[in-house]
């Protein structure tokens, strides 16, 4: 048996509490990792209050960790018994995410821990580092093109800025004005305020508007006036606009479609290795007390993520 974070019901913090789970062997291709440690989210909190159509609960959240490999299964190659690793996982599936004292996964969807980095400080990077190169993937920009980044300080923004300068791009991203120096050391080249005037705060600097977008803090319609016509913004969380404009082209990103990319894991890894990507922890918690981690997560404000500490 195994303890991992179980929601009982869809609800607040209140229905978070720890359960014991068994964890079956590695499969064909699969690893078995021995968690000790694993973000929270804000997809997590999505989970918590929604559950997962069609599976009974407790659901278990997380879509990141890192921890030791404890075992393999037939036709594992790159990982062995022992290795520090970091793993991301969908918590929509049968066996639940990545917020268990043991977790199965498949091999692609693990890669060695950054090195240097504590188990807290891996277990922030692999969704949102998967997250941070899918968006750019799709904006499909080119080197000297103009990316404008929103929600500058937060953690998804400080992996998008230095992908971003690392693929030739120009990047402005908001800040408030405590955080510029600390978006400035993302590798950002322009800062300009945080807040409903982004856009023309954005066109102040780059009249002609800006290539794409990439709206990690969630601010949708708001962003299309900095774009240039034909430009593209990328959007998490699912949100659908009603219509757009100039030609502007919405890129809705879904994770879960590259947690396998095992070369997108090991490119945020190296990276991070390089120092290139600052990897950040804004507390840690047992289980035990994964109500209270999800609680400072709700309250938002985070340069960072809280981890549940196994």
């Amino acid at each position: 048996m195994a303890r991992a974070v179980g929601v009982t019901e869809r609800g607040g913090p209140e229905v978070l509490t720890v359960v014991d789970r068994e964890v079956r062997e590695p499969g064909e291709g699969e690893v078995r990792i021995a968690v000790r440690a694993a973000a929270v989210n804000p997809t997590d909190i999505g989970l918590r209050e929604m559950g997962v159509p069609d599976l009974p609960p407790p659901w278990v959240p997380g879509m990141d960790a890192a921890g030791t490999v404890e075992s393999v299964g037939p036709g594992v190659r790159r990982l062995r018994v022992g290795d520090e690793v970091m793993a991301a996982v969908s918590p929509r599936r049968p066996e639940g995410g990545a917020q268990a004292e043991l977790l199965v996964v498949p091999e692609a969807s693990v890669v060695r821990v950054p090195d240097g980095a504590s188990p807290a400080e891996a277990a922030t990077l692999p969704m949102n580092g998967l997250t941070a190169v899918l968006g750019l993937d799709v904006l499909g920009l080119s080197p000297g093109d103009v990316l404008a980044v929103t929600g500058g300080a937060g953690l998804l923004a400080s992996y998008v800025i230095p992908l971003a300068k690392k693929a030739g791009l120009v990047v402005v991203a908001d800040a408030k004005p405590e955080d510029e120096p600390l978006v400035l050391g993302f590798g950002a080249d322009h800062v300009v305020p945080r807040g409903d005037g982004f856009a023309d705060a954005v066109r102040e600097r780059f009249p002609g508007g800006v290539d794409g977008v990439y709206d990690t803090a969630l601010l949708h319609e708001r962003v299309f006036g900095a774009l240039k016509d034909g430009g593209g913004v990328v959007v998490v969380r699912g949100w659908r606009p009603e219509g757009t404009e100039r030609g502007i082209t919405v890129h809705r990103v879904m994770v879960v479609e590259v947690l396998e990319r095992t070369d997108w894991l090991e490119e945020v890894r190296d990276l991070a290795s390089a120092g290139g990507l600052r990897l950040r922890v804004a507390g840690e918690y047992p289980p035990e007390e994964a109500a209270e981690a999800y609680r400072v997560m709700d309250a938002g404000g985070l340069r960072g993520r809280v981890v549940i500490r196994f």
